[in-house]
């Protein structure tokens, strides 16, 4: 298992070394405790989700309130996607920028994402199949989006055609979400990794 930490601070791809036959593969695609030794501390996992998604929908760019934020550790089951993940830390360095890494059934990459930072995708075959480990429970009311087709965001969606979410339509643009305070601070959520850190 190899990890690659991404030009977002904090956030890493996750590649798995994959056994193979004629009968078919097995890999180990989650470690806990090699997660743990690379970003500082374990991820508490509180929830499993699963999402289906046809070709060329996209859906985010999604974030949580820190504290407590999600963390996520996400995996292409079935199917390929081009996964985003977007600085949205007020503060940061990287603010607004974003990178992608492709996710499929055949390299069985992850990625991690700490606190903080904004994700989506786009699906690029029918059924694509994404499974998230997260640190944290859906809080509805501590959840929120930032338009994915935002033009300053301009993330190069793979796809002439996104399908997007109702919810994912009305979403805030960056700037609108930065001017109502709904995006995350930097130094909070490097105070409470840190805090993650000590425990």
């Amino acid at each position: 298992m190899k990890f690659r930490e991404l030009s977002i601070e904090g956030a890493f791809e996750i590649t798995p070394q994959v056994h193979g036959d004629p009968r078919g593969h097995f890999t180990e695609w989650y470690r806990f405790d090699r997660l743990a030794e690379v970003v500082g501390h374990p991820l508490n996992l509180a929830q499993a989700n699963l999402s289906l998604s046809a070709k060329d929908v996209v859906r985010g760019i999604h974030f949580a309130d820190v504290p407590p934020g999600q963390a996520k550790y996400v995996a292409c089951t079935r199917g390929a996607v081009l996964d985003v993940i977007v600085d949205l830390r007020v503060g940061s360095p990287n603010f607004g920028t974003w990178e992608f890494v492709r996710l499929d059934d055949t390299e069985r990459k992850a990625v991690y994402i700490p606190e903080g930072l904004g994700h989506g995708f786009c699906a690029l075959t029918d059924d694509a199949t994404l499974t998230y480990l997260c640190s944290a429970t859906y809080n509805p009311t501590g959840e929120h989006g930032v338009h994915p087709l935002d033009p300053e965001l301009g993330i190069e969606w793979p796809t002439d055609t996104p399908q997007l979410s109702a919810r994912d339509a009305v979403a805030p643009s960056l700037s609108e979400a930065l001017a109502t305070g709904l995006l995350p601070d930097y130094q909070a959520c490097k105070a409470y990794t840190d805090s993650l850190k000590q425990q």
